[in-house]
């Protein structure tokens, strides 16, 4: 009774919820309308009923960190007797701002029982960083020491705790003049894995790098902003030209690091008192580890043109701030005798793109390439350093002759004005040379002071007697005798590539390797046995006489060690046609070796006496073999 109770109190509670009448399905968006460069936020699709295939808009001008995620939950509830039904699917992305301006973000679709339905486009606005702004991370991976994490609430790191900045020396320059841009990371967090993701582009500057890496480790420092204290890194220093006037833009740049966030448990406190001793934050050591991604703001450089008042015509595009000099080796002087003119720029200012003035010779000397030299330094206000032309100069007439003054302009920025230096003229008296006329004696001289050579032979006299002439224009390639040396370098390539054959096949020829080395093995043989013969040292004589004797016929008739034996080797020298009487005393001298130890009469004679046999016999068997 009471089961049939509870099915019609089941039945009267949620039959109604069947034909409960559904809302039309919608689908809404939330986000933020302005956001900074560098924040990150997020963008919500809510929909009041379940669907599929959920298609999101291309957030175009923004970057997307994370998403979709996905939920939905269900509930319902009785209001005087009517129940309601309600569904909620959320779908979220995690967007970051990288670049200022208005972006329209279009619509997003859902599919709810075969119809589609749409959300309403939006317009975000996006403006510059203050430093002051973050959004929270995208997420990132815990860690704990000592302690489970948990139950941890989700760590957060905010614009005021971690940011980038681009500083420049100056926001306003002229064309030419050097600007520093020093990029600092300032945290109030422990900070790692610091890793650069996008470099800035600098269209229309000429740059070079100039950052300290100190050794690998980033120059750390404490600065107060807005009265906060921050930990600031110097992440890149940059020296950037700007080559044309105008507003020129300078991109974000991007960095990944990861920030340690020390997090604590959301566990409820106990009364145990040793619990809460050990909870102090002292002792806590749960760390968190934040991947944040920082961008830092987009630099617009207003760069300026020079001045057309006032540009002297030495000017070729030096800006900065410069000193001038020039020196000479010697003013007195032979005809042929070199002297070497040195011209000198130093001071701040682009020292590498620096055009050097060029000095003005009297046509009778002879002048070379200057050799470049350049020392550059690189500092916190940016380049500066020393640039310097050598010139090699050659007199060739006697006389005396005025070097003209050289001047050096430039721009100065501080100044707004040009400056000119100039150098001091030189008078150079150069006299006779002992080589004979002048222009024509022989001479010595170092082109670009690299190597010596021998000036004065371009004019000679006119041969006479028998003159060795051959027609003009003549080629080796092609005649008779480029055949002739081709013809024989085919040859000698043929008859070494048949020597290297058949030395190849020998080598693989392990029998007539054998026998082709038998007498040489045999004749060392006999050298140790001549050795133990001076040392009266019988038993090691007659063990190198049997070797030398047994090793010489199994090699060069070619007979395996495990087969050899007397009749083996008279079988085997027969069918060689080896004459009788040899083979007999080949056999003899042998039976000899085997049995010379034992038989009675003088050790040395007959040691002497075998040795001498054994030379014979073997010398015999090379000759017929």
């Amino acid at each position: 009774m009471k089961k049939i109770f509870s099915l019609l109190w089941f039945i009267v509670c949620f039959a109604p919820m069947s034909m409960l009448a559904q809302d039309d399905p919608t689908l809404t968006v939330s986000t933020k309308k302005q956001v900074m460069v560098g924040e990150r936020f997020q963008v919500v699709f809510e929909a009041n009923a379940e669907g599929k295939n959920f298609q999101a808009p291309s957030f175009e001008g923004f970057t997307v960190v994370g998403g979709p995620f996905t939920s939905s939950s269900s509930s319902f509830s009785m209001v005087n007797g009517s129940m309601s039904h309600t569904v909620r699917c959320t779908y979220t992305f995690a967007l970051q701002a990288y670049q200022e301006g208005t972006f329209h973000v279009g619509s997003a679709t859902l599919t709810v029982k075969g119809k589609k339905i749409s959300s309403e486009p939006f317009d975000i606005k996006v403006i510059p960083d203050d430093g002051s702004h973050a959004a929270p991370s995208g997420g990132g991976s815990s860690s704990g020491q000592g302690q489970s994490q948990q139950n941890t609430s989700d760590p957060q790191v905010s614009g005021k705790d971690l940011f980038i900045r681009v500083i420049p020396s100056k926001k306003s320059a002229y064309v030419g003049e050097q600007v520093v841009l020093t990029y600092k990371l300032y945290t109030k967090v422990p900070v790692s894995s610091l890793s650069v993701e996008r470099m800035p582009s600098y269209a229309g500057f000429w740059t070079k790098d100039i950052t300290d890496n100190n050794g690998g480790s980033l120059r750390q420092t404490s600065e107060y902003i807005n009265g906060i204290e921050y930990t600031a890194a110097e992440i890149q220093k940059i020296v950037v030209v700007p080559q044309r006037s105008g507003t020129l833009p300078i991109d974000p740049m991007i960095i990944e690091c990861i920030a340690q966030i020390r997090t604590e448990s959301n566990r409820q406190r106990s009364m145990d008192p040793f619990e809460a001793f050990f909870n102090d934050p002292f002792f806590n050591r749960n760390i968190a580890n934040v991947r944040k991604e920082l961008t830092s703001q987009t630099l617009n450089l207003e760069v300026k043109s020079l001045p057309e008042n006032g540009k002297p015509a030495s000017f070729a595009g030096a800006v900065g701030n410069f000193n001038f000099k020039s020196e000479i080796d010697k003013t007195e002087l032979s005809t042929n005798e070199a002297f070497t003119l040195t011209l000198t720029v130093s001071g701040t200012g682009n020292v590498e793109l620096l055009q050097m003035p060029t000095p003005v010779f009297p046509p009778d000397f002879e002048v070379y390439d200057p050799k470049i030299t350049m020392n550059v330094n690189n500092n916190a206000n940016g380049l500066s350093g020393t640039k310097k032309a050598e010139y090699l100069v050659i007199p060739r007439r006697a006389g005396s002759f005025t070097v003209p003054a050289v001047e050096f302009s430039y721009f100065d920025p501080s100044k707004g004005a040009y400056q000119t230096l100039s150098s001091q003229p030189y008078e150079i008296k150069v006299e006779k040379g002992k080589g004979g006329d002048e222009g024509n004696s022989g001479g010595i001289y170092a082109s670009n002071q690299e190597g010596i050579k021998y000036l004065g032979s371009d004019i000679r006299h006119i041969m006479t007697g028998n003159a060795h002439l051959k027609p003009m224009h003549t080629v080796f390639f092609g005649s008779a005798a480029y055949f002739v040396v081709l013809l024989v370098l085919l040859v000698l390539f043929v008859i070494l590539l048949f020597v290297l054959k058949k030395r190849e096949q020998l080598s693989q020829d392990t029998a007539a390797n054998r026998n082709r080395k038998a007498d040489k093995v045999a004749r060392g043989r006999l050298k140790s046995a001549a050795q133990f013969l001076k040392a009266k040292d019988q038993d090691k004589f007659y063990v190198e006489m049997s070797q030398a004797l047994w090793g010489y016929i199994a090699d060069k008739l070619g007979i395996e060690r495990s087969k050899l034996s007397m009749d083996t080797v008279n079988e085997t020298m027969k069918a060689k046609n080896v004459p009788d009487e040899l083979t007999q005393q080949f056999i003899d001298t042998l039976n000899s070796c085997e049995f010379a130890r034992f038989a009675p009469g003088s050790a040395e004679a007959k040691m002497d006496d075998l040795y001498q046999r054994g030379i014979d016999v073997i010398s015999k068997a090379e000759k017929v073999l």
